[in-house]
């Protein structure tokens, strides 16, 4: 069923996801599901992790056992299929070898966008150190597009990234080891504008827009690596699925109503016309 194509380029494209759960719905699986909803496509998931979370932190991560996790991919991909799979929160080694092996055993020539979530935007440690390097060595070279942060990047480099200067040499490293592009996403710096650098083997391109004056920013990656994979499973390129999809983040940016004591979530049901 992966490769029987069922979505056109505006229809009903299937996006398996596989990342963690947010209590609060506005990152995780519930940001990812109502992207893919707000831009015309099917979302389908494998949850790896629940968590206790909400606008001002995460209280508790209750981890799903791998093989599970890889019963839920099997269960959906043998059966609905999928036309690009979306990796988020996976926090160690068994889980990420368990993402691989089905990955290659049911899902080899589908695109994998792949979303390296490290730390939550309360500054909760949602990875081991040493699944790191497992998600460098196993998942990156499978990658059709890598979207980390800029703290993300750092991680995958082992080295800092100083200043916006420094972000297109980054980006172009990263995509050094493996993976088929990179957004280097620079949400996390300063300056009243926010740059995003795209590294493809054609070489690099810069986004930059201005700092919306929001604090409801909660999920904005998981919310961008979803409408990117969206777009790719449409059958857009990379580069018009990314800007297809920072085109989405920003309005839904903007429109964003404030939701908690803390950082609140995007008005994911914002989109963008025409898909």
């Amino acid at each position: 069923m992966v490769g029987d194509r069922m979505a056109d380029q505006y229809g009903n494209a299937r996006v398996l996801i596989v990342a963690g759960s947010d209590s609060g719905g506005g990152a995780g699986i519930q940001a990812d599901l109502k992207t893919v909803m707000a831009l015309g496509g099917y979302g389908a998931t494998a949850i790896t992790a629940l968590t206790a979370q909400n606008t001002q932190g995460v209280q508790s991560v209750h981890p799903v056992p791998p093989p599970f996790i890889a019963e839920q991919m099997a269960s959906v991909l043998d059966d609905i299929g999928a036309d690009c799979v979306k990796t988020g929160m996976l926090h160690d080694i068994a889980v990420i070898e368990s993402v691989a092996r089905e990955l290659d055993q049911r899902a080899g020539g589908v695109p994998l966008v792949v979303d390296p979530v490290m730390v939550s935007q309360s500054g909760h440690r949602l990875i081991t150190d040493e699944a790191v390097d497992r998600l460098r060595g196993v998942l990156l070279p499978r990658a059709t597009i890598l979207t980390p942060n800029l703290p993300e990047a750092e991680v995958l480099l082992g080295r800092a990234i100083e200043g916006r200067e420094a972000m297109a040499g980054a980006a172009a490293a990263l995509l050094e080891q493996g993976a088929g592009a990179v957004l280097l996403k620079g949400g996390h710096g300063t300056g009243k504008d926010i740059l995003d650098v795209l590294a493809t083997p054609a070489g690099v391109e810069r986004f930059e827009a201005p700092r919306l004056a929001v604090t409801s920013t909660h999920g904005t990656g998981c919310t961008l690596a979803s409408a990117i994979a969206a777009g790719i499973a449409q059958g857009m390129t990379v580069y018009d699925a990314v800007v297809r999809a920072r085109a989405y983040l920003h309005e839904a940016l903007r429109t964003s109503r404030p939701l908690g004591h803390g950082a609140g979530p995007v008005n994911h049901a914002h989109t963008v016309t025409p898909f």
